[in-house]
């Protein structure tokens, strides 16, 4: 588990991947079992949870180049050491399969070099006097009329209690358009200098799928939601970068979130875009510590079905996965995702913005499934939910194809209806599991008995549906304990607790962070699991989630993560 180089030795023969048992003890890859296994690595001493049903509990494992080779007790494993075999005492730690995140936003050019106003990673309350500060700095040195926008806003994580305003935002500028985004990548706040700027008046319009908020006088507030928000940013100027300038801050943020993301036991991350070639321009400097199913949309997508490459294309560290999310509604803590009741104390009557008509829905779902490439839909709310189960049954109607596992991620509300259509088409649910925790402060707005039905990974397990964890960074943070616990308990930061109905066991938690994550992206046979033949990627904990107390999950410490055998991260 040494220092952080990147394997670059062959896979190790994969013929005949199934497991051998040796002596009645270990399992061992059937690859491996008809000569010395001679392993780099033996870990031993330590409380190992492999998420394979064959043997979900041992004691060691050993490791050859990047993959697993054996799994079992102390002594099997040290009895299979050579003479270079390097043997580790893990000193009763625990060990699980490294984390798979399902739904990232890997933007880590806004971390390092944009405006945060709270704390990307975990709950931080602020004031607005704060936030107007930030930004009023970063204004003092930009040229006259270039935006100023700040990131990782929570609207109900603010001390003051109330909603910002584009009067407090034109305390930061008069000259500058300004722009406040919510973490939630759904609604924006503008002062008065971008609305006008962009011709908004109170008057004017909501177009299809956004609004323009007013206040209670009937006068813009400055919040603008989903499909308007573009209407607004379009208008001013911002710094431009020349094309090998843009590469090395695409690359460097890459390389920052990156060790952001092995930093929480993070082994695998599905992006949703980024610049594929800074990505593997990252990787040839040897700084990518995680995997990545890079779900696309746009150029790429359109490439991929002109020249039929179907999702898979890649390899263990770069593989071309899903569609990025193609929205169908709003946001769940924003509050605009489409559902079937109203928002409560909301006027006029409000049902959430649905992005995308049923047609043109159909039409590219189809598009993309007869390329053999998996959809993936945004879809929050159960009528956007039924609006891309009605796109993906006609689509796999038109043209069958079997085991497509169309990904529906948020699919937050749930009734039973969308859980039998989700299972009869073999579906994958990529729910919020940070939510759980962090964001309790919005599921009032909801009440309990829509978050009884609500990130439903319980009925997904009891339906049989292979759902998988989706935290939605920058929306959520991505720590996964902190999603663990959240899942197990539905109790929030608050002490609050929601949809007592929907708790999961550690195990099961467990399972859909790690080998319900590999399935998600068709790679169940070679990750997900601490088994012989699949990749050695696991993480170190320091004590048991399956034991410590439920409400201390997310305060274990992570003391290791490791990738294809190498550490990448190191308390």
């Amino acid at each position: 588990m040494g220092g952080f180089v990147q394997s670059r030795r062959g896979v190790i023969g994969m013929a005949g991947a199934g497991l051998g048992a040796l002596a009645g003890g270990p399992l061992i890859g059937a690859a491996f079992a008809a000569e010395p296994l001679d392993p780099d690595i033996v870990v031993h001493n330590a409380k190992v949870y492999t998420v394979d049903d064959r043997a979900p509990r041992a004691e060691a494992f050993a490791i050859k180049g990047d993959r697993f080779v054996a799994v079992g007790s102390s002594a099997d494993m040290k009895a299979l050491a050579g003479p270079k075999t390097r043997i580790v005492d893990a000193q009763q730690a625990t060990v699980v399969p490294g984390f798979i995140d399902c739904h990232v936003h890997a933007r880590g050019t806004v971390l390092l070099y944009e405006v945060l106003v709270q704390n990307p990673f975990d709950i931080e309350f602020v004031t607005i006097a704060s936030i107007v500060e930030k930004l009023r700095a970063k204004a003092a040195k930009l040229p006259a009329g270039e935006w100023v926008e700040g990131y990782f806003f929570d609207d109900t994580k603010v001390k003051d209690k109330r909603i910002i305003n584009r009067f407090d935002l034109d305390k930061v500028s008069t000259e500058h358009p300004v722009v406040l985004r919510h973490r939630g990548g759904h609604t924006a706040f503008f002062n008065s200098k971008a609305l006008a700027m962009a011709g908004i008046t109170r008057d004017t319009p909501d177009p299809a799928g956004g609004t323009f908020d007013k206040d209670a006088k009937g006068e813009l507030d400055g919040r603008v939601t989903d499909r308007a928000i573009g209407v607004v940013t379009k208008v001013g100027t911002r710094p431009q970068y020349s094309e090998q300038e843009t590469l090395r801050r695409e690359c460097d943020g890459l390389a920052h979130i990156s060790k952001e993301f092995v930093r929480y036991g993070l082994t695998g991350v599905h992006h949703q875009g980024g610049n594929l070639y800074a990505l593997q321009q990252v990787r040839a400097r040897g700084d990518l510590r995680h995997r990545v199913s890079f779900e696309t949309s746009g150029a790429i997508l359109e490439a991929m079905i002109a020249n039929g490459i179907a999702t898979g294309f890649g390899d263990e560290w770069i593989r071309l996965g899903a569609t990025s999310e193609h929205s169908a509604d709003g946001s769940f803590s924003e509050r605009t995702m489409a559902i079937s009741t109203p928002y409560k104390g909301v006027t006029p009557e409000y049902k959430g913005n649905i992005t995308e008509t049923q047609d043109v829905l159909d039409a590219w779902v189809e598009k993309v499934h007869r390329a053999g490439i998996q959809v993936n839909c945004h879809a929050n709310g159960d009528v956007a939910i039924a609006s891309v189960l009605t796109a993906y049954e006609r689509a796999q109607k038109a043209f069958p194809r079997a085991d497509a596992r169309p990904k529906i991620t948020h699919c937050t509300l749930m009734t039973p209806d969308l859980i039998r259509r989700i299972k009869a088409l073999g579906a994958i649910p990529a729910a919020f599991t940070t939510y759980a925790y962090y964001n309790p402060d919005k599921f009032g707005f909801y009440g309990e008995e829509m978050m009884s039905r609500s990130m439903a990974f319980r009925s997904f397990i009891d339906a049989g549906i292979t759902a998988c964890a989706g935290s939605d960074f920058s929306p959520g943070p991505f720590a996964p304990l902190t999603g663990l616990q959240g899942m197990v308990t539905r109790t929030g930061w608050n002490g609050e607790t929601w949809g007592a109905n929907q708790r999961v066991s550690v195990a099961e938690a467990l399972k859909i962070y790690t080998l319900n994550g590999a399935y998600a992206s068709r790679e169940e046979t070679i990750k997900g699991s601490i088994t012989p033949v699949k990749l050695a990627d696991y993480v170190v904990l320091a004590d048991d989630p399956h034991t410590i107390a439920q409400d201390k999950i997310r305060e274990i410490k992570i003391l290791r993560t490791v990738t294809g055998g190498n550490t990448v991260y190191e308390a």
